[in-house]
């Protein structure tokens, strides 16, 4: 595991060398294949040292890491075009993808949390400094500060396990069982405000909103998927106490999925809705992990490995219109089929993962997790059914307004401006014949009117 991770660190100079932009790209797509290449043990850890290891869901959490790390770099593109900063860029790129490497493969509990936090910094930066509006101060201070409420508790939690058991390990803490109900709450807390849980979900989709389109990749491909990491590896010694509390959370993760299903219908911004359903998706992650049977742990790591291919994916769609239209608008970005056939095929493969249809991933992690649930109890099955049926509601919803219908008058804009230079040569053509000299000197007056 040290391999890789200095392979990153050695990229970090390449960072601030003159055209090595794409370098350093192809670099991390060279590592993720030789990250491919590990000797996989999907029953127990491999690789394993007395700093590192890896296992299953530390395997695809950081195959997935480098993976969409190296589209961030590929979506920022216009970043090198325009030369707006993007040494910075990519040295941010490189040191978030370091904290999370090292967040999914740390074997001591305390390192874990620093690794937890420190990945905050790298995306905080890429908010505020490449964000679009201004409100992204706003929002970066939302992430900041619903995340850093529930860390404290988290790391007096840790604290307290060292004191009591004398050993950070995480592969021995499975040997273990606190029955302890505020430690439960101080450790749990802080990965259900990373999912998010609803009524701790409002910097999420503020801060999509205002991220630029790597930092809305990264949330929601990788950052969301920490909290799930955290709670897979701490429920192991909270076995006992999470058995007689987990219908809370169950309850607030379902009701509050099927409200959120309900919300993005109320959305007009591309981005917004599809943060909305982030929150959507991993209410059931939530659920699924709380049950703590085998299909609800399957079908966790799943969807986490699934949504945040699909979530991604959409995202840098979303920013492809932005760019061409300069608006998130459903309204301005109506009627796009017609104007771009092909994006529409890409909107649709990934709208309908999104929704879990056949044959994406999504849908197997989803199959597993309703078993789950509903094997827990057979009345959840009414709220699972509702937020399947809205998730295919609001994806559809999205896929019709985007692509179908009547497209924005002002889109054909650009045209008028072609036709009236066409005009001005034709004029100028015209006139040169009759008279040399006064014909080239409208032309030039013209020209420099427009």
């Amino acid at each position: 595991m040290m391999k890789f991770l200095f392979m990153m660190i050695f990229m970090i100079p390449l960072c601030f060398m003159k055209n090595m932009f794409w370098l350093v790209q192809m670099m991390l797509f060279f590592m993720m294949f030789l990250f491919m290449n590990l000797n996989l043990n999907i029953m127990c850890f491999f690789n394993m040292s007395y700093m590192f290891y890896c296992d299953i869901i530390s395997f695809g959490l950081i195959l997935l890491s480098i993976w969409i790390c190296s589209l961030m770099i590929m979506a920022g593109e216009s970043l090198f075009k325009l030369n707006f900063y993007f040494n910075f860029f990519l040295f941010n790129v490189i040191f978030l993808l370091i904290m999370l490497y090292l967040t999914f493969s740390v074997l001591n509990l305390l390192l874990f949390y620093f690794f937890f936090e420190a990945s905050l910094i790298p995306t905080l930066l890429l908010i505020i400094g490449w964000g679009y509006q201004p409100e992204r101060i706003q929002a970066g201070m939302y992430l900041l500060f619903y995340t850093l409420f529930g860390s404290l508790p988290l790391l007096m939690g840790i604290i307290y396990i060292f004191n009591d058991l004398n050993t950070m390990t995480i592969y021995f803490l499975k040997f273990f069982n606190m029955n302890m109900y505020l430690l439960y709450i101080s450790m749990i807390f802080a990965f259900l405000v990373k999912m998010p849980m609803y009524f701790v979900h409002l910097w999420l989709p503020k801060a999509h909103v205002e991220a630029p389109v790597s930092g809305s990749m990264i949330l929601a491909g990788i950052m969301l998927k920490l909290g799930g990491y955290g709670l897979l590896r701490v429920m192991i010694f909270l076995q006992e106490v999470n058995l007689k509390l987990n219908y809370i959370w169950i309850i607030i993760s379902l009701v509050g999925g099927l409200f959120i299903s309900m919300k993005c219908f109320c959305q007009v911004d591309m981005k917004s809705l599809i943060a909305y359903s982030s929150v959507a998706h991993m209410s059931m992650v939530i659920g699924g992990i709380m049950v703590m049977n085998y299909w609800g742990f399957i079908g966790s790591y799943i969807l986490m490995i699934s949504h945040g291919l699909c979530s991604s994916g959409m995202f840098c769609l979303a920013n492809i219109n932005y760019e061409r239209l300069h608006s998130r608008s459903l309204y301005i970005n109506s009627g796009m089929m017609n104007f771009m056939p092909s994006m529409s095929l890409w909107w649709f493969l990934l709208l309908s993962s999104n929704m879990a249809a056949p044959p994406s991933l999504n849908l197997l992690g989803e199959i597993s997790l309703i078993n789950s649930l509903v094997s827990w109890s057979n009345i959840s099955m009414i709220l699972l059914m509702m937020i399947s049926f809205f998730s295919a509601g609001y994806s559809l919803y999205l896929y019709s307004y985007i692509q179908h219908g009547k497209y924005f008058q002002g889109l054909y804009s650009f045209y008028v401006w072609f036709i009236s230079w066409v005009f001005i040569i034709i004029f100028a053509l015209i006139s040169f014949k009759y008279d040399n000299f006064k014909g080239w000197f409208y032309f030039y007056l013209i020209l420099n009117k427009k």
